[in-house]
């Protein structure tokens, strides 16, 4: 489909403009290699690189225009230049208006937080689906166009492929969209040009310090869903997180609050927490859910909320939601011999604290807890001691590995967790360097009875070593483990 320049620029905030405005567009591009003839190039400042540095190799390939921040210090005269404040906004923007707007014809609900946004995103995405909905899911572990399953590589996607697949979505006949957004395409704009009909915000702990380098900016770049959010759509906050009410602080949207501790529109209450699930009341309703633990009380509230906010009734919710599995990777259970392995992402210090944390709850006495955790390479290095803490503390047994390395040496990185473990907990410690070999030691140290944790990596089928990704899913792990023993 090709365009006018002119129509594509609209909401767009131009400081200067050079050239035929009405230069047809075929194609949309911020990636100098991906530029097709009678293509807009749009010049992105990245974290990595800045497009400004390829618009000559963008024009090479056949680009007939070209946005940017900075105007180059030579001008083709048949090339058309706008000049905008935001490169990464403006594509946001352009990429909406060229696949025509989808977002406005959905009911699009962005998810954020540090914990929970794919199990409320999952949650919502079936819950609807089972209500009768065609559905888009927008996720870390996966895309969804009602049945059909499309490969996620980013938890969102980049502007131009989330206004490509909402367009899909809104051609097969959805209705609806839940995704996750995270504080990266908050910061770097990926959302820019999207109508969301709702915004949830889980909690907010510490994570990603290595790209945003101080919490404060990883607070903001979560509130800004909020703050962009229309009149007409509503925001949905965690009470109980010290931080909930500041997320909404500055929306036009109708506030609605969940909480478990506080009053709140979406008040949960757990009646009983086993392994097997949850028995909750919400708002008044009781129902028992296939979930575990605290922090799926507050998923399964928030779902709630969420959908009540969509028009749903509160009763037909809760009854199908208590249907319903959590996410792939999430306190995901197996079984062999009497022993429990449980596989779970937690891969910050507060979602590892929450998941051990709902284990002691659940055990009983003589059962012991071994975990197997470790940290990922090329990132927030700050919380690796706080994780080997936590991970010492509060397990019987606690096995320091490789998670995704990435361009790091995994015992670098172990050592960096070792730092954080106390004394009295050293001797509770145990290294091994190789995370197969990691898994199948605790499987086989486990007894009758005992819990084996596998924390870090949950659904991903991969570990990232010196830049490839390998194949390795900690669930068949586990499996392989558990047939050893037979």
């Amino acid at each position: 489909m090709t365009h006018v320049l002119s129509e594509l620029l609209y909401g767009i905030k131009i400081i200067s403009a050079t050239g035929d405005m009405h230069v047809p567009v075929a194609d949309l591009a911020f990636d100098s290699r991906k530029v097709l003839p009678g293509a807009l190039f749009v010049a992105v400042r990245g974290t990595q690189t800045d497009g400004h540095q390829y618009i000559g190799q963008a024009l090479a390939a056949g680009a007939r225009a070209v946005v940017c921040e900075a105007l180059p210090a030579e001008l083709h005269p048949s090339v058309t230049y706008v000049q905008v404040e935001d490169s990464a906004e403006a594509l946001g923007l352009l990429a909406a208006n060229f696949y025509g707007r989808p977002s406005e014809k959905l009911k699009v609900v962005g998810i954020t937080g540090t914990n929970g946004k794919t199990t409320t995103a999952t949650l919502l995405y079936r819950l609807f689906m089972a209500m009768g909905y065609r559905v888009g899911l927008i996720s870390t572990v996966v895309n969804r166009i009602g049945e059909e399953e499309l490969p996620a590589t980013h938890t969102t996607p980049d502007a131009l492929s989330v206004q490509a697949l909402l367009a899909r979505m809104q051609q097969a006949g959805c209705t609806h969209v839940f995704m996750e957004v995270s504080s990266h395409a908050l910061d770097q704009r990926r959302v820019a040009g999207l109508h969301f009909t709702g915004g949830v915000f889980t909690n907010i702990s510490r994570d990603h310090l290595d790209y945003h380098k101080t919490f404060e900016a990883y607070i903001r770049a979560k509130q800004r869903l909020f703050n962009d959010l229309p009149a007409g759509a509503f925001a949905l906050s965690n009470r109980d997180d010290k931080r909930g009410e500041y997320m909404l602080q500055n929306t036009r949207a109708q506030r609605l609050f969940f909480a478990l501790k506080r009053p709140a529109d979406f008040k949960g209450r757990i009646l009983e927490n086993t392994i097997e699930g949850l028995h909750m009341e919400i708002n008044g309703i009781e129902a028992w859910f296939r979930l575990t633990g605290a922090f799926n009380a507050y998923n399964l509230t928030a779902v709630t909320g969420t959908a009540v906010a969509l028009g749903e009734p509160i009763d037909v919710v809760i009854e199908t939601l208590s249907g319903l599995k959590g996410a792939p990777g999430r306190f995901e259970t197996f079984e062999s011999n009497g022993i429990t392995a449980i596989v779970d992402y937690a891969h910050t210090p507060d979602a590892l604290a929450n998941v051990l944390q709902t284990i002691r709850e659940l055990r009983v006495p003589g059962q012991r807890i071994i975990t197997v955790v470790g940290c990922g390479g090329n990132r927030d290095k700050g919380k690796r001691p706080l994780m080997g803490a936590m991970a010492a503390q509060m397990s019987d047994y606690a096995i320091f590995t490789s998670d995704n390395p990435r361009y790091e040496q995994p015992m670098d990185i172990i050592r960096d967790m070792l730092e954080g473990v106390g004394v009295a907990d050293r001797k509770k410690v145990i290294v091994i360097e190789e995370r197969r070999a990691a898994i199948r030691e605790a499987i086989q140290m486990a007894q009758r009875g005992d819990i084996v944790l596998v924390a870090g990596k949950g659904h991903e089928p991969y570990q990232e070593i010196e830049g490839v990704k390998h194949p390795f899913d900690d669930r068949q792990e586990v499996q392989a483990a558990f047939a050893m023993l037979q």
